[in-house]
C-alpha cells in the first residue's frame, strides 16, 4: 500500500494545468476536489437551470441506445414536438446524467428561427444510468423525458 489518495496524481496534474491557465484557479481545483455523482447532484443541477419550475411529461423525445458498449462517445439526439413558430417554440434543450461526476452535459439555445427543435451530440457516460432531457418552451414551461442506458465500458471515472 502506497498511502496515496486515489486520483491524487491526476488532481495535482490538473491543478498544474489550471495554474498555467490563471492565478488562483489551481487552489480552487485542489479544494473543490472531484464532482459528486449522486441523484441529489442531478436534482440540484436541474433546479439551478429551471429555477424549480415543475417538469411536465411529454413533448420531449430522447434517441439513445439502450445498451452502449463504450461510454466514451455516446451519440444522443433530443427532439421536441413544437411548430417552432413565434407563438410556440423551444428556447432551450438541456441534457443531464444521473451518475456522471458532473450531471450537466449540455444546454442548447434555440429560437423560432431554428426551424426544428432537434439537437444531436455525443456525450460521455460514467456508468449505466438515467439520462434526462429537458426542454423550455417560450411560455416558460419545462418538459422532460428520461431514458435508462446500460454501459458496458465506463468513461469519466478515476482510476
Amino acid at each position: 500500500m502506497t498511502g496515496r489518495a486515489p486520483g491524487g496524481r491526476r488532481r495535482v496534474l490538473a491543478a498544474a494545468g489550471l495554474a498555467a491557465a490563471g492565478p488562483g484557479l489551481s487552489m480552487l481545483a485542489l479544494v473543490a476536489g472531484p464532482a459528486q455523482a449522486t441523484p441529489e447532484a442531478l436534482r440540484s443541477a436541474v433546479a439551478a437551470l429551471t429555477g424549480g419550475a415543475p417538469l411536465r411529461e411529454g413533448r420531449v423525445r430522447i434517441e439513445l441506445a439502450e445498451l452502449v458498449e463504450n461510454g466514451n462517445a455516446v451519440p444522443v439526439t433530443v427532439s421536441v414536438a413544437s411548430p417552432m413558430s413565434e407563438a410556440d417554440h423551444v428556447r432551450r434543450i438541456a441534457l443531464f446524467t444521473e451518475l456522471n461526476p458532473d450531471p450537466d452535459v449540455a444546454v442548447f439555445e434555440l429560437s423560432a428561427k431554428s426551424g426544428v427543435a432537434r439537437v444531436a451530440t455525443r456525450m460521455r457516460l460514467a456508468t449505466s444510468q438515467q439520462v434526462l432531457a429537458l426542454a423550455q418552451m417560450n411560455d416558460g414551461s419545462w418538459w422532460q423525458a428520461r431514458t435508462q442506458v446500460v454501459v458496458t465500458l465506463a468513461a469519466c471515472v478515476e482510476e
